[in-house]
Formats: C-alpha cells, sequence, structure tokens
C-alpha cells in the first residue's frame, strides 16, 4: 500500500478527523496550532478547527496537497471533572460490567449469550447487595447494636451520646438505635440512584444516528454487534436496572431491621409484634423475588432503537422497597423494653450467603463461557484464557468488592474497639464484624504469597527476552556504531513492551487462587465459628502464632487497601496531573455500555460514538468529500466503533487510519464476541481503506489483522539509533506516543486519501442530480443505493 495510485483531476474535498487516545489531551497538541476554534459540540465533547482553517470550505485551494485537520477531544467525558475521581470506589461494578462484554464468540448459539448476561447482572446485583451489606454492618453492628449498647465502647465518643445505652434515653432501645443507623445505608442507595441518574441523562439519552438514514436492505440482525442500531443506546436497560438495584438496596438495609426485631420477638412468642415481623419478612421475600425477575426478564436491545421505558418498573420498584424500608424502620422502634443489644447481629449468615452465591454464579458463568468456546469453530481463537475471561473478571470484581467492604468493617471495628483487638477476648469491648470477613482478609497474605511466584518468573523471562532483542538491534540500524547502553535500553523498552501479552495468565493465576482461598475461608468461617487467630489456638504454637500473624496482616492489609482507594480519589480531586492518571482507567473501562451494572461509571462511548458518527455522516453527506478518521490508542477503537455505526454509502468514502491501537491485542483477545477475527476481518471488508501503524515498543497498540494487508510495521523506533544529521540529538523512544512524528503517517495519510479519491464516485456536474452508485454487498445481500447531491452546500462544512 505503500504505493498510492494517482488521484484523478477535481478530487473532492479531504478531511482528516484526528481522535485522541487514553489520559486525553488538548485541541492545541492535536493540530499543533495553539489558535483553535471549536466548530461543532460543547464543553465535555467537541470538534476543533486550526483558526486557518474554519473558512476552508471557501478556499478549497488551498487544500489541494492536504486534508483539512480536525480534532475530536473527548478527554472531558471521563477525566475532564474532578469529582469523578471518586467513581474510583466503583471499581468493582466497572470491572463486573467488563464482564458482561467478555462473552466468547459464538454464532450459533443465542441462548448460551443471554444465560451468560443473566448470570453475570445476578454477579453484579450481589455486588450491590454486598456493599449496602458492609455499610449495615458498620453502622447497624458495629456502631448502633455493638458499640452504642456496649458502656466500654460508647464512653469517651460523645457522637454515640442519646444513641447509648449508658445515657438510657428513648432513643437507647436498640430497635430504636437501629432505625437511626439505617439512615447511612440508606443515604448512600439513594446516592448511586442520582449519580446513575444523571449520568445517565448525560450519556444514556444521546441519539445515535437514525436507522433511517441506513437505507441498504439489510437485516440489523445480520450485521455486527458494534453496527446495530441500538448498541450505544442503552437508556432502558439501565433505568430498569437502576430501579432493580435502588430497591435491592433499600431491601437489603429492610431485612437488616427486620431481622433483628424479629429475633427479638420470636424469643417472647405469642406476641402481635412477632405476627407483624413474620409478615414483613415473607414481604421482603416476595419484594426480593420481584427484584431478582425484573433483573433476570430483560437484557438488552440493539436491532432497534429502545426509547420506551418500564415506566411500572422504574417509578413503582424503587418506591414500594423505600415503603418497606420506612414499615421496617416503624416495626424495629417499636418500644421493647426488656430488649438488650448482645453479640452481633445475623451479619455471618448474611455475607455467607452473599459469598456462597457469588462463588456458584461465577462457576455457572464459567461452564457456559467453556460451552460456548468449545462450540465456537474457530471464531473465539486467540480469546484470552480460552474464553473464560469473562468469568475470571467477575471473580476479580467480587473479591474487589469483598476487600473494599472488608477494609472498611475491619477499620471500622479497631478504631471503636480502642487499644482492644476485635473478637480476640476479654481485651475487646466489642465482638467486631462477622468472622467470615476476618477469614476473608486473612487470605490477603496467603494470595500475596502465591503471587510473588509468577511476578518472579515474568521479571526472569523479562530479563532473558531483553537479552535475546539485544542480540538483533543491529539488524534494525545497520552501519550505525554499536553502543551497548543504548542497545539494552531499546531491548529493555521493547521486552517489557511484550509484558502485555503475559496479563491474561497472571490474572488466570489470580482467579484460581481467589476462588480457592474465597472457597476455604467460607469453609474455615462455617466449621469454626471463630476467628482464625481464636480457631488455630489448640493448634501447635507455631501454627497458631502463623494464624494470629496473618490474621492481623490480613486485617491491616484491606483496611490499607481501602485507604488507598480513598487517597487516590482525594488526591486526584485536589492533582489535575494524578487526576489525567486515574482518567486513563476510566477511558479503558468504562467504554463498554452499562449492561450488568447501573451504578458503575457512566460508558463515554455513547456520546463519543454517535458524535463521531454524525460528524462523518454530515460532512461526506454534504459536501461529497473523502475523509480520513485517524485514532491513536482507545481513539483508534472509537474510530471503529464509529465506523461500523455508518451507513454503507458514507462509509465508501472513509477512510479508517489506527495508530498503537489495541483493537486486536487487547480488545480483540478479551471482547472476542466484538473484536475478534471474525469482526475485524468484516469491518476491513466493509472499510477498504484501512491501515494501521504498530511498533514493537508500544505496549498498548500492535497489528490489528496479522498476515493481512493493513498492518504496517514494526515501525523503527527510535528513528535513529545514535546522532546523526537528521538527528544531531539523541532520538527519543517513542513507544506508544506521538505516531505522527514517523514520516510514515504522513505517506499512509496520503496513500489512504489517494485510494479513496479513485474508489469515490464522481459528482455530476449539475448540483442536484442524483448520484448513481454500484450495487455493494453487505452481509450477502445487495444494496443499490442512490444519493442525492444538496443544491446549495453551506459555506462552512462544520
Amino acid at each position: 500500500m505503500s504505493s498510492a495510485p494517482p488521484a484523478r483531476e477535481g478530487a473532492e474535498p479531504a478531511l482528516e478527523l484526528l481522535v485522541h487516545g487514553v489520559g486525553g489531551t488538548t485541541p492545541q497538541e492535536m493540530l499543533g496550532d495553539p489558535r483553535t476554534v471549536r466548530v461543532s459540540g460543547d464543553e465535555t465533547a467537541a470538534v476543533y478547527r486550526c483558526a486557518d482553517d474554519v473558512d476552508a470550505a471557501q478556499h478549497p485551494e488551498r487544500y489541494r496537497d492536504r486534508p483539512v485537520p480536525e480534532a475530536y477531544v473527548w478527554c472531558n467525558l471521563t477525566s475532564g471533572n474532578g469529582a469523578r475521581a471518586l467513581w474510583l470506589l466503583l471499581l468493582p461494578f466497572m470491572v463486573v460490567n467488563l464482564a458482561h462484554w467478555m462473552l466468547p464468540a459464538s454464532h450459533r448459539m443465542p441462548k448460551s449469550a443471554r444465560l451468560y448476561g443473566l448470570l453475570v447482572r445476578l454477579v453484579a446485583l450481589s455486588l450491590t447487595v454486598l456493599l449496602v451489606a458492609a455499610v449495615c454492618e458498620v453502622a447497624l453492628d458495629l456502631t448502633a447494636w455493638q458499640c452504642a449498647g456496649s458502656t466500654g465502647c460508647s464512653e469517651g465518643r460523645s457522637w454515640l451520646g442519646f444513641l447509648s445505652v449508658a445515657h438510657g434515653g428513648w432513643w437507647s432501645q436498640p430497635g430504636r438505635r437501629l432505625a437511626v443507623a439505617a439512615l447511612a445505608p440508606t443515604a448512600l442507595t439513594a446516592l448511586l440512584w442520582y449519580l446513575s441518574n444523571r449520568t445517565w441523562s448525560a450519556y444514556e439519552s444521546q441519539q445515535p444516528l437514525s436507522g433511517e438514514f441506513h437505507t441498504e436492505d439489510v437485516d440489523p440482525s445480520h450485521r455486527p454487534a458494534l453496527g446495530r442500531p441500538g448498541f450505544w443506546y442503552g437508556r432502558r436497560l439501565v433505568a430498569r436496572l437502576r430501579a432493580a438495584h435502588t430497591a435491592a438496596g433499600f431491601l437489603t438495609v429492610a431485612a437488616a431491621l427486620t431481622l433483628a426485631a424479629a429475633g427479638c420477638d420470636r424469643r417472647a412468642s405469642g406476641t402481635l409484634l412477632e405476627a407483624v415481623g413474620r409478615l414483613l419478612e415473607a414481604t421482603l421475600l416476595v419484594a426480593a423475588a420481584v427484584v431478582v425477575w425484573v433483573v433476570c426478564r430483560r437484557g438488552r436491545t440493539e436491532t432497534r432503537l429502545d426509547e420506551e421505558l418500564d415506566r411500572a418498573v422504574v417509578t413503582l420498584l424503587p418506591g414500594l422497597s423505600l415503603a418497606l424500608l420506612v414499615l421496617s424502620a416503624g416495626y424495629a422502634a417499636w418500644s421493647r423494653p426488656g430488649w438488650a443489644s448482645h453479640g452481633t447481629l445475623p451479619g455471618d449468615r448474611t455475607f455467607g450467603i452473599i459469598t456462597v452465591a457469588q462463588l456458584a454464579l461465577v462457576v455457572a458463568l464459567g461452564a457456559v463461557a467453556l460451552v460456548r468456546r468449545r462450540r465456537a469453530s474457530g471464531a473465539g481463537a486467540g480469546a484470552v484464557l480460552s474464553g473464560l475471561g469473562g468469568p475470571a473478571v467477575a471473580l476479580l470484581a467480587c473479591a474487589l468488592a469483598g476487600v473494599m467492604t472488608g477494609g472498611v468493617a475491619q477499620r471500622m471495628a479497631d478504631w471503636l474497639d480502642g487499644p482492644g483487638t476485635p473478637g480476640m477476648g476479654s481485651s475487646s469491648s466489642i465482638p467486631g464484624p462477622p468472622v467470615l470477613l476476618s477469614w476473608q482478609a486473612s487470605v490477603i497474605p496467603v494470595l500475596l504469597l502465591v503471587l510473588l511466584i509468577p511476578a518472579a518468573i515474568c521479571a526472569v523471562r523479562t530479563r532473558r527476552s531483553r537479552n535475546r532483542i539485544a542480540e538483533k538491534i543491529m539488524q534494525d540500524y545497520p552501519g550505525e556504531s554499536p553502543d551497548t547502553v543504548r542497545t539494552r535500553q531499546i531491548a529493555g523498552v521493547r521486552a517489557r513492551a511484550r509484558l502485555t501479552d503475559a496479563a491474561p495468565w497472571f490474572l488466570g493465576i489470580i482467579a484460581v487462587v481467589t476462588l480457592l482461598l474465597g472457597a476455604g475461608a467460607v469453609a474455615g468461617a462455617g466449621l469454626t465459628g471463630e476467628v482464625p487467630g481464636r480457631a488455630a489456638g489448640s493448634a501447635p504454637a507455631l501454627i497458631a502464632s502463623a494464624a494470629q500473624s496473618v490474621q492481623a496482616l490480613g486485617s491491616w492489609l484491606v483496611g490499607l487497601g481501602f485507604i488507598l482507594f480513598v487517597a487516590c480519589g482525594r488526591r486526584a480531586y485536589r492533582d489535575a496531573s494524578a487526576r489525567r492518571t486515574i482518567g486513563i482507567l476510566w477511558d479503558v473501562g468504562t467504554f463498554w455500555p452499562r449492561a450488568a451494572h447501573p451504578f458503575a461509571p457512566p460508558c463515554y462511548a455513547e456520546r463519543a460514538v454517535p458524535d463521531l458518527t454524525w460528524r462523518m455522516f454530515t460532512w461526506t453527506d454534504l459536501t461529497g468529500g473523502r475523509l480520513v478518521i485517524s485514532g491513536h490508542s482507545q481513539g483508534s477503537v472509537l474510530a471503529a466503533a464509529a465506523v461500523w455505526q455508518l451507513p454503507a454509502r458514507t462509509r465508501r468514502r472513509v477512510a479508517l487510519l489506527t495508530y498503537g491501537s489495541p483493537l486486536e491485542r487487547l480488545y480483540g483477545r478479551w471482547f472476542p464476541a466484538y473484536f475478534g477475527p471474525v469482526c475485524l476481518e468484516g469491518l476491513h471488508r466493509e472499510v477498504h481503506c484501512w491501515r494501521n501503524l504498530w511498533r514493537a515498543t508500544d505496549p498498548i497498540g500492535g497489528e490489528v489483522m496479522p498476515g493481512g494487508d493493513v498492518d504496517r510495521g514494526p515501525l523503527l523506533d527510535p528513528l535513529a539509533y545514535g546522532r546523526t544529521r537528521d538527528h544531531p540529538l539523541p532520538a527519543p523512544i517513542l513507544g506508544h506516543s506521538d505516531y505522527q512524528a514517523d514520516p510514515v503517517f504522513t505517506e499512509e495519510r496520503a496513500a489512504l486519501l489517494a485510494r479513496l479519491a479513485v474508489a469515490v464516485p464522481h459528482q455530476p456536474g449539475a448540483a442536484g442530480e442524483p448520484v448513481p452508485v454500484r450495487p455493494t454487498t453487505v452481509d450477502g445481500r445487495r444494496a443499490a443505493e442512490v444519493r442525492a447531491v444538496p443544491a446549495d452546500p453551506p459555506e462552512r462544512a462544520d
């Protein structure tokens, strides 16, 4: 492709639409001009031009030898607002949402795909219940039940004044203390609902390119998933899931109140309150079944724009659940003079049920993934962990949620207990958190110790790889004088760039070890009923000492993990550079729509992809010109997704230039059903003019179609080994950045525009005359099209 076909005379105008990658940038940096003008969009996401190029439509003679550059800046969708850095606390929700999209590719098993999505949605629901249950554990059990009910713990804490049993006031009865403490998890659930609803209005409500512009006779169900009209429009599903998860949060709080009060009433059998408690328990069970039914009943609709909302579910379900919560609070606050708090609330059973349910769902998810992978017939070739990437990531989400919730409970218990150690005998003034949380914390040091082995193996392999690469470096720079330091530097960068390809197996080891240790923690807590340090008290001294050390270290580690999450969020709120670093995490993790968890950070692609699609469609339709969409890193993924959404007649006027692209190396392997080899080959058939540039020093980008005619690389990096006439100063190793500095970039862009000039149908001389377009084949169907050129195209194509 390096030899471009000659462009004909009178070729149509050309536009280069630049899309940046992760971390964000400014339009000035993208366009290489300090004077830029916003030509379309708003402060959140917009298209910019250089000030000198705003009137390009009036002076086409200036742009005969180069395209008009435009920059699409979307970084404010993810990392622009400092408050969004606090979304780091929602990391488990984002991770489980990613698991939904890691479905192994198999075009013959639609029922298994629906079952896979259902299981992921249930795992996501369990994470919401776990989060709210953890806050209930801190607020209701540790604070209101244990500490406020213990004179030794509540003394010296004025903020517990009116709740403390030592004061003997109206609020000091256990049920009333619990009712007041329930405000904390209730407020958290309401906050999550508010954030999800607000971001839903800003993201999911953005309209994609309407189906009326897709004139080709193609059944949307036969299109690739990312090319379907409703793929980037998930407002109905998000609204439905948001209602279900909000209701689940309210019901979790209501269950904590009801079970505590009902336990007291059953001990005083025969009372009216006992009957009320049983009625409330039955009602909560029915409401919980309804929530699960709502989550299971409906998945995504992609073949059309689904603009309807399930009003009854969206409005009534959270409202009725909140009403049940109010009734439960009133029931718990009813006067029970003989009721005194001792021991713990039934948290062990709650956390045990959640953990067992999560492990069972992950195992079932793995079984479905394996069945799909075995019947994929090559469609899922190259998928990470042989198709088990989704279950592994779902398990990772559960583990992260466990670390965060356990860390909060452990640190809060240690703080409330002062110098004592919760759950460790007479030195403690409170029993402490559920035993299961202590067992889960105790496995953290074991997990870290096990992970040292693959980390060490990976380090040794990287060192050996660097030595092998160093032996061949000089083949890329003939005639240069060898320099040992320079050679090792280049070889080291190339070797470390390959570490990305080892990430799947590292994740697999983490998943297997986490699954085994998690099951062991549940078994240990269930069989002993005591924290590890006390359970090993009758064992030999060495084992008992090791158990106590592991328990203490694990408690501190989970607490430290949560504190680090909070510290990172706070630092990112105040530090722009840290906010940009954390923004990279969201740029990668929030590309996908919220199909599993409605409280996950919002999907920026539901705004960015329609923006790019509308821009490409309107510009080519109004001018009849050629367009190169040029995407770097994550921008190449957005560019490919936008091209998939274009009508066939527009795709023939569009060329795709990607560089530093993770389309195959990351997305194709982690999300094979959407970016696998079959999908990328289909995109290449629909976009004939596609070129991808990659470097061996790039840890993110790589080839998109190995062995095909799309890729060019590996590009030389650095451009010069030593000092030369063209590079009198040492050339930097660019790695993942600054592909446009390579002369190959300009060469390939010109070649793409030249190919488009030959392939695009020439416009007629008379304005408004229909342009006949040769029939094309899309997914095996023919689509004849006729496009009318506007009589008076606008002066500005923006």
